[in-house]
């Protein structure tokens, strides 16, 4: 029989658990393709072929990662959206590694503490409904030398940032969950990471709210 402790961790991950977005999954890759070929791709493969050890990649999405990890001994692609899932799980013949599907939610991760050598987030921490509460859990099963691989748009400064106030509920509700006004580099930190390097860049035209990006590594603090 399940204890308490057990039920209330159960409950908590339905409650985060995402609804799925079958539009937005079926139109996804074609929406991105453009981004993922020039922007995206090249960066996934330079973050993410040394990955070692265990690795968790957090809202996988439609698995374009899954090509990239070359040295991992074991991933696990965890993605709650069962629109995305579904097609995610379609592209594991695009892996060269171990790759094992979660449906788990990024602030209710159902793994041990200090149990991955490396945790990835692409596009992903955008959409999350709790930033704080996801990045702990992250701090909470990253191996204490692990990494933190990220790839993701920012909050801008001035009227881009006063832009991404207004727009973001009616974005977030067509977007899938997105929130492009987050200061994701500020909530890594204060979640107890330091960043070992951090690069902001700006591939996208400037009516686009989701920018700037940045890429970075991050280490538990």
């Amino acid at each position: 029989m399940d204890t308490r402790s057990e039920w209330l961790r159960r409950d908590r991950a339905r409650s985060f658990r995402s609804r799925s977005h079958p539009l937005f999954a079926a139109v996804y890759d074609r929406l991105t393709a453009g981004l993922e070929r020039d922007v995206l791709g090249p960066r996934r493969a330079r973050l993410l072929a040394d990955l070692g050890g265990q690795v968790l990649e957090v809202g996988a999405g439609t698995g374009a990662s899954l090509a990239h990890f070359r040295r991992a001994t074991r991933v696990v692609a965890s993605e709650p959206d069962p629109a995305m899932r579904k097609r995610l799980a379609a592209k594991l013949t695009e892996a060269r590694v171990p790759v094992e599907l979660s449906e788990a939610a990024a602030e209710s991760l159902p793994f041990p503490d200090a149990s991955f050598d490396a945790v990835v987030f692409v596009c992903t921490l955008c959409t999350v409904t709790d930033l704080d509460r996801a990045l702990a859990e992250v701090r909470r099963v990253i191996a204490p030398r692990g990494r933190l691989v990220l790839i993701e748009h920012v909050r801008g400064e001035g009227r881009l940032a006063r832009w991404q106030d207004r727009i973001t509920p009616l974005w977030s509700l067509v977007a899938g969950g997105c929130h492009p006004n987050r200061d994701t580099p500020e909530a890594i930190e204060r979640a107890g990471f330091a960043f070992e390097r951090i690069e902001r860049f700006d591939p996208l035209p400037a009516w686009v709210p989701t920018r700037p990006m940045v890429e970075a590594v991050a280490r538990p603090d």
